[in-house]
């Protein structure tokens, strides 16, 4: 006797390039302020980013990852999570940390070399940003089973770009998370470039959302730079996690229009023309033209708004500056929760050096 297996993966679009519907919007459009809160958040995020590198160019922030194109995907995230879930992030979060209530100071603090700028009161259960790749599928699915032994009624989100599925631990991680039944969401951003690596050459699979059928999880792809869409589907899975029925892998499709970080040059590996297709997918624009022809919003708000994100950024750049930077010593106190001997006498010698410095000064 043969058994036929059979699996699908659903792929979910509501608004066109243009921001106009394609057919009936789901729930999530009645609520306008949520839609609003969302779309200012965009704009307070590519405000920030574009600042961010700005500092970067000129010397004041350390190599910088732009979220340029990133920032409807982090927004439905950051809506999407209850105050109690535990948000384990990639390099390109900002605009979720953002509504997590992350200070935009202290992202640039991090992305600055200083680790206080990894300390968040908002969200102190958070993990804090990881730079290496995937990685931190693994510390989700460790904060989620402690969720599950202590039956907690929380969930994890876990953001991984399209490169980091790739990886053993991403592949580990979903398998486990779907043997275990954990209470976490993977939320796989796919724009289409691991750093010069394009998407058709790191994987044969038609679609990244299709590896959760090998653990036994629900995997849907998203148009990612259509807020209705992913916020749905986030909502959806946070519900199901929530309800402890486990785990779920979205794939958010979208685009990287700037470098991969400021020590990339993009142009190298991708075309003028590519870009550009890009841009007109660009995921703010397309929000922006839904609320303005269902009434929702007017020029004269987006002036205000693009004032006040100016406003909000420009304050917290200031922050940053102004902050005293830590002594070197500051290098060493964050490894471990003792120091161990063979750094003891490093560190003293640091100390001592960073003294006769501001002595001599």
């Amino acid at each position: 006797m043969r058994k036929r297996h059979e699996f699908h993966v659903d792929s979910t679009r509501y608004l066109d390039d243009n921001g106009s519907p394609l057919g009936e919007l789901p729930s999530q459009a009645a609520e306008t302020e949520r839609v609003l809160a969302a779309y200012r958040n965009m704009v307070l995020t590519r405000t920030f980013d574009a600042k961010a590198i700005a500092l970067q160019r000129t010397g004041k922030c350390g190599t910088y990852p732009s979220v340029l194109g990133h920032e409807v995907v982090g927004t439905a995230i950051g809506q999407a999570m209850m105050a109690t879930d535990v948000f384990v992030p990639y390099y390109r979060d900002q605009a979720t940390h953002i509504l997590r209530g992350v200070r935009l100071e202290d992202m640039l603090l991090y992305w600055g070399g200083d680790e206080r700028g990894s300390v968040w009161p908002a969200c102190p259960e958070d993990l804090p940003i990881a730079v290496p790749i995937a990685t931190q599928c693994c510390h989700a699915v460790g904060v989620a089973s402690a969720m599950r032994v202590r039956a907690e009624n929380r969930a994890v989100v876990c953001c991984v770009g399209d490169g980091g599925t790739s990886k053993g631990d991403f592949l580990e991680s979903i398998n486990l998370a779907g043997a275990w039944h954990l209470p976490v969401v993977f939320v796989a951003i796919n724009n289409q470039w691991a750093i010069s690596t394009p998407r058709g050459l790191q994987s044969g699979a038609e679609t990244i959302a299709q590896k959760a059928i090998g653990a036994g999880i629900p995997g849907h792809v998203v148009d990612g730079n259509d807020y209705f869409a992913t916020v749905e589907a986030l909502d959806t899975a946070l519900e199901r996690a929530h309800g402890g029925k486990g785990a779920t892998l979205i794939e958010a499709v979208t685009y990287r229009l700037g470098d991969h970080t400021t020590a990339d040059d993009a142009t190298r590996y991708r075309s003028a023309e590519e870009l550009k297709h890009a841009w007109e997918k660009d995921g703010i624009k397309r929000l922006q033209n839904w609320l303005h022809d269902h009434g929702h919003w007017r020029p004269d708000q987006e002036k205000a708004l693009q004032e006040e994100c100016r406003e909000t950024v420009d304050a917290a750049v200031q922050a940053y500056l102004s902050t005293e930077s830590e002594p070197p010593t500051a290098m060493l106190d964050y490894l471990f929760e003792t120091l161990p001997d063979a750094l003891k006498e490093q560190r003293e010698r640091l100390a001592q050096r960073s003294t006769e410095v501001r002595h001599d000064g």
